[in-house]
């Protein structure tokens, strides 16, 4: 028995040594400049970094997360379906809907939705 527990971590202390000299061998050395650049969202780095950024995209972009985390709230609330009171589930359901109906409203009456301006 410790025969065989010898002889499997003699494999594995070799494997792992295959495996850090295999990673030392293969790595590419070169660098590239385009690689080695920072990249943010799509600007770029040589330009001013002084540029306004566009608040309606960052208002849009807040947007869709909302919407995005509303489908993560609204998936449990289908699953325990089976298990609530129908009541209360409906009115939970209305009023977690109308919420989120009114801050939409309210990011149309402001504007947020228009691309034009």
């Amino acid at each position: 028995m410790s025969l065989l527990m010898l002889n499997c971590s003699m494999i594995i202390m070799l494997m792992m040594l295959l495996i850090i000299i295999l990673n030392l061998v293969a790595k590419k050395s070169f660098s590239d400049r385009e690689k080695s650049s920072p990249f943010e969202c799509g600007f770029d780095p040589k330009s001013s970094s002084r540029t306004p950024f566009s608040l309606h995209f960052f208002l849009i972009a807040l947007i869709f997360l909302i919407f995005d985390i509303e489908i993560t709230i609204l998936f449990p609330l289908i699953i325990t379906l089976k298990f609530s009171n129908p009541f209360s589930y409906f009115m939970f359901s209305i009023l977690f809907l109308l919420i989120l109906l009114l801050g939409l409203i309210h990011e149309w009456i402001q504007g947020a939705l228009n691309w034009s301006h």
